[in-house]
């Protein structure tokens, strides 16, 4: 498996992480991030993901060396001291041009599986988001998550009336296109930080924004 690095030291690696590759195994197996963790090192003591992206969402995802590393970068993203931003190209988009979703949230199963949902009972999440350009029809948004709820940004997203393009849980039926989601920059500290190309599925709805390849 080929993963392009985005950063590497003798403690930390960011990895671009592709769309559709699971972090590690699910109960069914699979490929994951994981399978390539005897290339990053052959250690005992590590490699370890520092943090969690969903599946389907592509870019900077942190893992760690060594576990003295592991448990400063934990630390950190307890702390709320690890800057994340992520790109969305939404449909419809905020009236707006920035602003601040606090909504709580919870998990919810079904027959047909499980995902979140507003839940005012629910674990408190809060996202910030800036519109950075727009077409007729959609909107491109930083999205930076000031807590760490699973699938927190699809949610906030889909419930402030413009859901992440091709959202197969959160969004609109019927638009095949892969979930508009990119894991943009990611700064743990001064010296450990990348930022992430756009994935080639994305492109497009992106410059409809106004994103210039260059």
């Amino acid at each position: 498996m080929d993963i392009p690095i985005l950063y590497a030291d003798p403690h930390f690696v960011v990895l671009n992480k592709p769309a559709g590759l699971a972090v590690h195994p699910g109960p069914a197996g699979g490929p994951s991030v994981e399978d390539c963790f005897g290339q990053l090192s052959r250690r005992k003591d590590g490699p370890w993901l520092a943090h969690r992206l969903d599946a389907d969402t592509a870019g900077c995802l942190l893992v760690a060396l060594r576990k003295t590393p592991l448990r400063e970068a934990q630390a950190a993203f307890a702390e709320g001291r690890v800057r994340k931003t992520y790109w969305a190209v939404v449909q419809g988009g905020p009236a707006g041009d920035s602003g601040v979703i606090a909504q709580n949230l919870s998990k919810t199963s079904d027959r047909t599986g499980w995902r979140m949902k507003p839940d005012a009972h629910g674990q408190p999440a809060i996202t910030q988001w800036r519109v950075l350009g727009r077409s007729d029809d959609t909107a491109w948004l930083e999205l930076s998550p000031k807590t760490g709820r699973t699938h927190q940004l699809r949610v906030h997203c889909a419930h402030a009336g413009w859901p992440i393009l091709g959202d197969p849980l959160y969004g609109p039926p019927g638009r095949e296109l892969g979930l508009h989601l990119l894991a943009r920059a990611l700064e743990l500290n001064a010296t450990v930080k990348a930022t992430a190309p756009p994935q080639p599925a994305i492109q497009a709805e992106l410059e409809r924004c106004g994103w210039a390849r260059s």
